[in-house]
């Protein structure tokens, strides 16, 4: 009974550059018949892994149709991955024998299959994460390059933005802290979005607060509320934003408009109340600061 050859790979660059043809080729010499079987990320679409199986599985045959070419779903434990394998491999191909072959980085350390496994040197020095990296930025005038921009977003999760607003309270919670913008001249909380190297969105509010009002110092964070925002970069967008609404106490420093934020002030609550009445405050806040009013205004 003729063994059958797999490779595993995952391929995630714009074309098979040499190394992907001389893994291909140098186990078609050894075996009539080759599998390739390709990790399906749980992520749909990211920077590590921007093209879905279809996208590759069309790439690899139109230079190699006579590939088999399977998807196999990534999953956090390598002992179940391994089992997986061997799974899609047995029930595809009944009662054949299989090598599965790789490279010194590839799947061969996370492998704990029953099948006998084959590390081929690297040839050159090819980086599918590097050719990613060096065609980022790449704008191409074809209709082929907008469709493939276009089927790229229609492919994606339809995601909700994290946002964080921070209610600055002084003088026993009788002042409030905004920010106002040049953009539309509206007193708002101070905030922003949270970002990837934010532990919390605890991290996130302290960040946003330094970041739009300078260096000053405040108790922890207390979590509020959340809230979804209505904010109007969104409106016409699947993606939505909510935002987590925190307090915290002023302890010193001299508060100064920063970043986005033009300039920063201090209002009672009263002042607060008056300024949403005469539509001077930022209709996407308008939740918050109707709960921050209902919670803390005597």
């Amino acid at each position: 009974m003729n063994t059958l050859g797999v490779i595993i790979a995952r391929f995630q660059s714009p074309y098979l550059h040499e190394g992907h043809r001389h893994l291909i080729d140098s186990v078609s010499t050894h075996h009539n018949k080759v599998v390739l079987v390709m990790g399906v990320s749980p992520v749909l679409g990211s920077r590590r892994n921007p093209l879905d199986f279809h996208t590759r599985e069309r790439m690899i045959k139109r230079h190699y149709p006579h590939l088999v070419v399977l998807p196999l779903a990534n999953h956090p434990l390598d002992s179940k991955w391994s089992q997986n394998l061997d799974a899609l491999l047995a029930n595809t191909f009944p009662g054949s024998r299989f090598k599965l072959y790789g490279s010194r980085d590839s799947f061969i350390p996370y492998y704990s299959g029953r099948f006998d496994v084959i590390e081929l040197p690297e040839t050159g020095s090819h980086s599918a994460t590097l050719i990613r990296e060096q065609i980022s930025d790449r704008v191409l005038d074809s209709e082929e390059f907008r469709t493939g921009i276009i089927y790229a977003y229609s492919n994606t999760y339809v995601k909700v933005y994290p946002t964080v607003d921070i209610a600055v309270f002084r003088h026993q919670k009788k002042e409030l802290l905004l920010g106002r913008k040049d953009i539309d001249n509206q007193w708002r909380l101070l905030g922003g979005f949270s970002d990837p190297t934010d532990d919390s969105y605890e991290m996130a509010a302290a960040r946003e607060l330094r970041e739009e009002c300078g260096d000053i110092h405040t108790t922890d964070m207390h979590y509020e509320k959340s809230f979804r925002v209505d904010d109007w970069r969104y409106r016409a967008e699947a993606d939505k934003i909510i935002t987590c609404l925190f307090s915290t106490d002023f302890l010193s420093g001299q508060p100064a408009g920063s970043d986005d934020i033009a300039e920063v002030n201090w209002f009672t609550l009263a002042d607060v109340r008056a300024l949403m009445s005469e539509n001077r405050t930022a209709e996407e806040h308008t939740p918050q600061l109707l709960h921050l009013l209902s919670t803390y205004a005597t």
